[in-house]
């Protein structure tokens, strides 16, 4: 557990040292317009405001309801990392700092044990909405890893082009639902 200036304990949730997000702040509009996100047709008999996670089509949707929907291209876990099932969203943070868990520093392990929040190296990139179960995130991604978006590559996160995990963030609040579906 680590504090942040209000006193408050930020734990460490899938490698992520969690802390206040209001002690960061990042201005949405200076960010380069490269998201990709567009407004969908949506099969599926889902209410609005609902994160839909399809690990095939490498795709999270927020359902708009009325058969519409949000679609964000992402990354997801690799084989055997992949998660499917219902969770919600625990917390929302911007520039979050990253501890490497055990599995990435064992493949990895030149990587630091803190890479702080805002780093160019920061995988977590310009935001992260943690996840209740399954001990992963959806998160942006630094320079590096954004050509692995539309890819199996991660270790069980939902990697996003950090324009579209800012426009998700803005949109979703801490207890929306979240289902990962093959």
């Amino acid at each position: 557990m680590r504090s942040n200036r209000r006193g408050r304990s930020a734990p460490v949730i899938a490698g992520l040292v969690l802390g206040s997000a209001s002690l960061a702040l990042v201005s949405f509009a200076t960010l380069p317009a490269q998201a990709a996100h567009e407004e969908v047709a949506f099969p599926g008999n889902y209410p609005a405001g609902i994160i839909v996670i399809s690990q095939h089509q490498r795709k999270l949707y927020l359902t708009e309801g009325n058969g519409r929907a949000i679609r964000y291209p992402v990354a997801v876990g690799k084989r055997g990392k992949a998660w499917l099932g219902e969770t919600y969203v625990q917390g929302k943070y911007i520039h979050p700092s990253w501890a490497p868990p055990a599995v990435v520093l064992r493949d990895h392990p030149r990587l630091p044990k803190l890479i702080p929040g805002g780093s160019p190296h920061n995988p977590m990139g310009a935001a992260a909405i943690t996840l209740q179960r399954y001990e992963v995130a959806i998160h942006g991604t630094d320079a590096h890893m954004r050509r692995s978006i539309g890819t199996a590559a991660s270790y069980g996160c939902i990697r996003m082009y950090n324009e579209d995990v800012l426009d998700l963030y803005k949109r979703v609040h801490i207890g929306t639902r979240v289902i990962a579906v093959p």
